[in-house]
């Protein structure tokens, strides 16, 4: 990974946790229907376990309403900052390609890591959206980067994987969140690099 000058990030369970927003999902969701908590968290984890976006397939599965997503419950990952402040040390320049709702910026700027980042590139602004390779082409435009000098970090594999892996861009799949249930399946699915949190990526783009 020497010839690395670029690391893009996902947001959502990569450098952010967002596990207590899907609890909310999940008791808004089985509110005022016989269907328990447990039940309905089983269903998402075993679409999960399919490659799926679980809560969206699971609220379809019992005909049900998605409930909003609370944003206000999203928090860093404890090794958010320290993973950003290291990378930056070692002078690579950082990014985001993430599928967010407007004001991205604002919410970085929250958590105190938007300093770390040289492009943001996220869907609500551009009006694109991952897996569409073009989000990933902006990012890389503005960054005046090649694909193969740039790394993508995310926990998505039809997201995040996927379509890094077919524009050139070095892979790293992070299982955070319900991609701990996931399992590439197919070729272009695998991540040239697999962490289990974002301590691990030191070791794949520092320590190596």
């Amino acid at each position: 990974m020497n010839n690395m000058k670029w690391v893009f990030f996902d947001i959502g369970s990569t450098l952010v946790d967002e596990s207590k927003c899907y609890e909310k999902r999940y008791a808004e969701a089985v509110e005022n229907t016989d269907i328990t908590y447990e039940e309905f968290k089983n269903k998402v984890i075993a679409f999960s376990k399919q490659n799926l976006k679980g809560d969206h397939e699971a609220v379809k599965h019992y005909h049900l309403t998605l409930p909003t997503w609370h944003k206000e419950l999203e928090f860093l990952y404890p090794e958010a900052k320290p993973v950003l402040e290291k990378l930056k040390e070692k002078n690579f320049k950082l990014g985001i390609i993430a599928n967010q709702s407007p004001g991205t910026e604002e919410r970085l700027k929250s958590w105190n890591i938007l300093k770390y980042f040289d492009v943001i590139a996220a869907s609500a602004e551009e009006s694109i959206a991952k897996p569409d390779l073009r989000i990933f082409e902006i990012a890389l435009e503005k960054a005046n980067c090649k694909p193969q000098n740039a790394v993508m970090i995310g926990d998505r594999l039809d997201n995040d994987i996927v379509p890094a892996n077919k524009i050139g861009m070095k892979t790293v799949w992070i299982r955070q969140g319900f991609a701990k249930y996931s399992t590439p399946k197919k070729e272009y699915e695998k991540a040239d690099f697999t962490v289990d949190n974002l301590k691990e990526v030191l070791d794949v783009l520092v320590n190596e």
